[in-house]
């Protein structure tokens, strides 16, 4: 079967379920930068990331189906714990999903795991074995990057205590790390690089030169 049509299969299986689950559980008015839109455009970007890689992997319907879910409920968590600790809530959450819709939770470990880790950006080695968080981490890695990153970072390092004068550094640093896993991955392909590496520039600029911080 081809991966679009995989895709689509999986999309009319559980799209409408997460985005209703998700909707029942993240209030509108919270973070509203990693709320439902957030999680529908690093489906997006993942989709974007499977049509490049394609040809080197075999991705079946459950592979499939579990990237969806993980980019769905990632960080549905951030509604109990918005620090770096909130993909643990994520899990949890997601555990709920799968109790909801009859599937067993042991076939689920993997996209658990995605989930809870996602946002390690320390990439530890053992991401790179791991092909459905290392899509998953991409992903949500390139939602950080232009203008929707800009309010995705100010939003979110506000909600954590970040005061001003280290707001630059910190996201030039975090953001630096996303661009750099972004580029080991999909160094080979150079166009997708050059389209993300426009986005990256604009975010970094702006924290270089509204925050005046270098790192």
């Amino acid at each position: 079967m081809k991966l679009t049509s995989i895709i689509d299969s999986s999309e009319k299986s559980f799209r409408s379920a997460l985005e209703t689950f998700f909707v029942s559980i993240y209030p509108e008015n919270k973070l509203t930068s990693h709320g439902l839109e957030h999680h529908r455009r690093v489906w997006e970007y993942a989709k974007e990331l499977l049509q490049y890689i394609e040809k080197e992997n075999s991705f079946d319907q459950i592979f499939i189906n579990k990237l969806l879910i993980a980019c769905y409920l990632h960080d549905i968590g951030m509604t109990i714990d918005p620090g770096e600790k909130h993909g643990h809530h994520s899990r949890n959450i997601c555990k709920k999903f799968l109790k909801d819709n009859n599937l067993n939770e042991s076939d689920y470990q993997d996209l658990l795991s995605a989930i809870e880790n996602h946002d390690d950006k320390e990439y530890t080695d053992s991401e790179n074995k791991d092909l459905l968080r290392t899509i998953l981490t991409v992903a949500d890695d390139l939602d950080a990057f232009g203008e929707t990153g800009i309010t995705r970072y100010l939003e979110i390092y506000s909600e954590r205590g970040m005061e001003k004068d280290k707001l630059g550094e910190a996201v030039r640093k975090n953001a630096k790390k996303r661009f750099e896993n972004f580029v080991k991955h999909f160094s080979r392909y150079p166009e997708l690089i050059e389209k993300y590496k426009r986005r990256y520039h604009l975010l970094d600029n702006y924290f270089n030169n509204n925050y005046l911080t270098t790192i």
